[in-house]
């Protein structure tokens, strides 16, 4: 190199926000689906290329695990503050309201990412649908033991089943989320929630 001649400058990665950029993988495994998401969709969603990916997240199945574990703690955290409502039938129906207006809101895709993500078929997706699996159980587990208290304290009557009424408002919620997807209306899904209400034990 010639005296004076100033050293070429080696080019550096773009900078990025891993907020930013989990964000927009959620939405894209939200919309899409964990096997519907190509890496094409998410490398330019999240504007970063592929190494970039792999090396802030890990790979494609790491994403998404990452994705959901952002959507728990975002758009659907609503679910941990409603089993902090004094009784068990304000906790039920906290969620099934909260998911109603999450599944419907015009800034989310349809339905919910627990759903959509299962939309994975395949050997190659065998271990995301355990772990979406395990993470629907573990909402199950936590309105079982929110009644199981509930009933102890006399809050449920004696005779009610804490894991089928957890399964009961578990299945509602998750055929909401079916039929908000199929095109269903806030002020129809309220409805499904007033007729699930009724349904409540005395």
């Amino acid at each position: 190199m010639k005296s004076g001649t100033k050293p070429v400058a080696v080019g550096r990665p773009r900078a990025f926000n891993p907020d930013t950029a989990l964000e927009a993988a959620m939405q894209v495994f939200w919309q899409k689906g964990f096997e519907g998401a190509s890496l094409d969709d998410l490398t330019k969603a999240m504007g970063m290329n592929r190494p970039s990916i792999y090396s802030a997240f890990g790979d494609k199945e790491a994403l998404f695990r990452k994705a959901l574990d952002r959507y728990a703690e975002g758009p659907a955290s609503f679910v941990h503050h409603a089993l902090e409502e004094k009784t068990a039938r304000g906790a039920a129906e906290k969620i099934m309201r909260g998911t109603v207006d999450m599944v419907t809101c015009p800034k989310n895709p349809n339905g919910c990412l627990m759903v959509q993500g299962a939309l994975a078929s395949g050997v190659a997706s065998a271990a995301v649908c355990r772990d979406l699996l395990s993470r629907r159980e573990l909402g199950v587990t936590l309105m079982r033991q929110r009644f199981k208290r509930a009933k102890a304290e006399g809050d449920l009557p004696k005779h009610v089943d804490p894991s089928a009424l957890a399964r009961y408002v578990a299945t509602v919620v998750h055929g909401i989320s079916v039929e908000a997807t199929a095109g269903a209306s806030r002020k129809e899904l309220h409805k499904v929630v007033e007729m699930a209400m009724k349904a409540w034990p005395e």
